[in-house]
C-alpha cells in the first residue's frame, strides 16, 4: 500500500487537507488519518493532488512525426517521445486527434493520408503491449468533404482502432472560418497550390460545388460509434439550426462552439461543450471566435482541452481560479472528471474517490507558475521532479 500524506486532495466537490491519501494495487483505496500500514510514503509537502488530465482533442503528436514539412520521424519513436513530454505536463490520459482531410488548402498534409492515419492508429493500440508511460487513445477527425472517409472510419471503428469521433467542417463562410478574410489570413502562410494557382476566388467556387457526406451517412457513423461505446463530437458549431442538425445525427460533444450564445444552446441541446485552454492563455481566440475565459465564466464550458499546446491545461486551471475566482476544484473537473464522462471512462478515470484508477499529479506553485513535481500513473510514480534554486 502507498499513502500520500500532507497533500491538498482536490476532489470533484473541495479540497481536502490534513487527510492521507492510500493507494493499493493501481487503484485509490480510501482517505486516512495516518499512514499505518502503508509499504511506501510520499510526502506532499503541502501541494495540491489531482487527478491526472484526460485530455480529449490535441494534434501534438504531428509535431513529433513531422517536425518540419520534409522532415518524417519514425512512428513510434515520436509516440515514445510525445507522451514523456505530455507525462510531464500532466496529461495522463490522451486522445491524439487526427484528420482525414481531402484538399490542401492548408498546406500538404502526409499525415492525414488514410495510409499514415490507420498506421498511427494501429501504433496507439498496440503501444500498451510494450512500454509506455500513459493511456493512448485515438480520436478520429472526419472532415465531411472527404467522402473516402466513410469507408476508412467504419472499419476503424468496428475494429476499436478509435475511441471518439469527430465530425469536422472547415469550408470557408461558416463554423471557424465564417469570417472570410480570417479565412484568407489562415490559409495564405501555407502557400499550399491552389491559392497560388486558382486564387482565393477559385477556391470559394471549388467550395461551393464539392462533395459532402451527407447526414444520412453520418448519422450511419454515429450510430455504429455508439454501438461500439464511442463517443461522437462536432467541431466549430456557429449556429442553433447546426446544433438541431448535429442532435438528429446523434451528436454527444460540441467541440469549440464559435459563440457564447451557440455554446449555451449547444449545453441545453445535452451536449458537452470543450473549449481551448490555450484561448485562456492568449486572452481569446486565435481566429477571432469566442473567448474561453468568458465562456467558462458564464458556465457554459464543460470542457477543457489542450488542442495544440500541452501545457495550457495545468497553467489555464490556475489562471482561472486566480484571475477569475472559478474554485480550482471546479477548473479542475474541467480537465479530469467532465471529459471523463464525455469519454466514458469516468467509472475508472477522472476524479480522486475509492474505487478509480490512481492516475494522479502532485504540483506545487513556484515563482507564480504551477509546476508538477509528482506523477502516478496506475499507482505508480511515473514521473519524479524537484526544482532548485
Amino acid at each position: 500500500m502507498i499513502a500520500i500524506k500532507n497533500g491538498r486532495i482536490v476532489t470533484p466537490e473541495s479540497i481536502i487537507d490534513n487527510k492521507v491519501l492510500l493507494i493499493e494495487d493501481g487503484y485509490i483505496l480510501d482517505f486516512a488519518d495516518d499512514c499505518i500500514g502503508a509499504e511506501k510514503i510520499i510526502d506532499a509537502h503541502g501541494r495540491y493532488i489531482m487527478p491526472g488530465f484526460i485530455d480529449v482533442h490535441s494534434d501534438k503528436i504531428e509535431q513529433f512525426i513531422q517536425p518540419r514539412p520534409t522532415s518524417e520521424m519514425d512512428f513510434e519513436l515520436a509516440l515514445k517521445e510525445c507522451e514523456r513530454e505530455l507525462l510531464h505536463m500532466g496529461i495522463t490520459t490522451i486522445y491524439h486527434s487526427l484528420s482525414l482531410q481531402k484538399d490542401e488548402f492548408f498546406g500538404k498534409a502526409p499525415l492525414r493520408t488514410k495510409e499514415n492515419v490507420k498506421k498511427i492508429s494501429d501504433l496507439i493500440e498496440n503501444i500498451h503491449n510494450r512500454y509506455h508511460l500513459i493511456h493512448h487513445r485515438f480520436h478520429l477527425r472526419i472532415e465531411i468533404d472527404n467522402p473516402d472517409a466513410m469507408e476508412i472510419a467504419m472499419e476503424m471503428i468496428k475494429s476499436r482502432k478509435v475511441h471518439e469521433i469527430s465530425f469536422m467542417d472547415h469550408s470557408p463562410g461558416q463554423g471557424q472560418y465564417r469570417n472570410l478574410e480570417i479565412y484568407e489570413r489562415a490559409i495564405t502562410p501555407y502557400h499550399g497550390k491552389e491559392i497560388e494557382s486558382v486564387g482565393m476566388a477559385g477556391i470559394l467556387e471549388y467550395h461551393q460545388n464539392k462533395e459532402m457526406l451527407s447526414t444520412a451517412q453520418m448519422r450511419d457513423l454515429t450510430e455504429l460509434a455508439h454501438q461500439n461505446g464511442i463517443p461522437v463530437a462536432s467541431h466549430d458549431d456557429d449556429t442553433k439550426e447546426k446544433l438541431k442538425i448535429n442532435k438528429a445525427i446523434g451528436v454527444d460533444i460540441s467541440e469549440f462552439p464559435i459563440l457564447i450564445d451557440t455554446a449555451k444552446a449547444a449545453q441545453r441541446e445535452g451536449f458537452y461543450t470543450v473549449v481551448g485552454a490555450p484561448n485562456i492563455l492568449l486572452g481569446g481566440s486565435h481566429s477571432g471566435n469566442m473567448s474561453a475565459a468568458e465562456a467558462i465564466c458564464e458556465g457554459c464550458a464543460d470542457i477543457l482541452c489542450s488542442d495544440y499546446y500541452p501545457p495550457a491545461i495545468l497553467h489555464s486551471i490556475f489562471v482561472m481560479s486566480e484571475k477569475y475566482d472559478i474554485p480550482l476544484w471546479e477548473m479542475v473537473n474541467k480537465a479530469t472528471l467532465v471529459p471523463a464522462k464525455a469519454m466514458m471512462i469516468d467509472a475508472d478515470y477522472g476524479s480522486i474517490e475509492a474505487g478509480k484508477k490512481a492516475d494522479l499529479l502532485i504540483i506545487d506553485v513556484l515563482d507564480g507558475y504551477p509546476v508538477i513535481t509528482h506523477v502516478l500513473v496506475d499507482g505508480r510514480t511515473t514521473s519524479r521532479v524537484e526544482y532548485r534554486r
